[in-house]
């Protein structure tokens, strides 16, 4: 279970995203693991060539501490920090959330680490003005992604913002906001486009979500052959 979860997007320096991606996927997915974190998704962002987003999990705040407080110490980050953070701009877009509503947990491809990966997933990060209640979830849960699925989408996960303090502050965590954060999987970004008219097609759609969904920002993430998160 993926109780506390951080969506991390970084700004890097022009032409590096490469070259980071490289680095973290050779040095920095087992050995954060190791730790008692879970390294769930690491995306190329479609709209950005500079931006790397990537997603992580903890059990809870307590192992959250525990994990980072072993890996930013241990000796793998020290042997190649200075050449991760030489391809970085800014690195405190980051949301700290929590699975929202009956399912919980993401949907990950069993056994996708280190095959191709040409799928989109859609990260679609609504902004509330108060925290998101359970009728919010609750319409996503039995309307919003039903129709996702019924149209073609793959529904991943659902989470909304944790709002426990963060106790490690040399990461920073972007707070005072209230976020619904859903991930959807789609073959790729042609079959996206269709789906996405299929589903403004359906009368459902038309009638019951279209009005009613918060205002909203898209990103557009291409998974690395080692994400999970496909």
């Amino acid at each position: 279970m993926n109780d506390i979860v951080e969506l991390r997007r970084y700004t890097l320096r022009p032409g590096q995203r490469d070259v980071l991606i490289e680095l973290f996927d050779r040095e920095f997915v087992e050995t954060q693991e190791a730790t008692g974190m879970r390294i769930l998704g690491q995306f190329r962002d479609l709209g950005d060539p500079d931006q790397f987003v990537w997603v992580r999990s903890f059990p809870d705040m307590a192992v959250r501490l525990s994990a980072l407080t072993a890996f930013y110490s241990g000796p793998v980050w020290k042997a190649h920090a200075a050449a991760a953070n030489a391809t970085m701009i800014d690195v405190d877009n980051v949301l700290l959330l929590k699975p929202a509503g009956q399912r919980g947990d993401f949907r990950l491809t069993p056994n996708g680490r280190d095959t191709p990966a040409s799928s989109l997933v859609v990260a679609t990060i609504y902004d509330l003005p108060t925290p998101v209640d359970d009728a919010m979830v609750g319409f996503f849960e039995t309307t919003v992604q039903p129709l996702l699925e019924k149209a073609g989408g793959t529904p991943l996960g659902l989470m909304r913002t944790e709002y426990a303090e963060n106790d490690f502050p040399g990461l920073p965590i972007r707070t005072g906001v209230h976020k619904l954060v859903s991930f959807t999987s789609y073959p790729s970004t042609v079959t996206r486009a269709e789906i996405s008219g299929k589903l403004a097609d359906l009368p459902e759609w038309a009638d019951t979500v279209a009005g009613a969904l918060p205002e909203a920002e898209q990103l557009l993430l291409s998974p690395t052959d080692r994400s999970l998160l496909r």
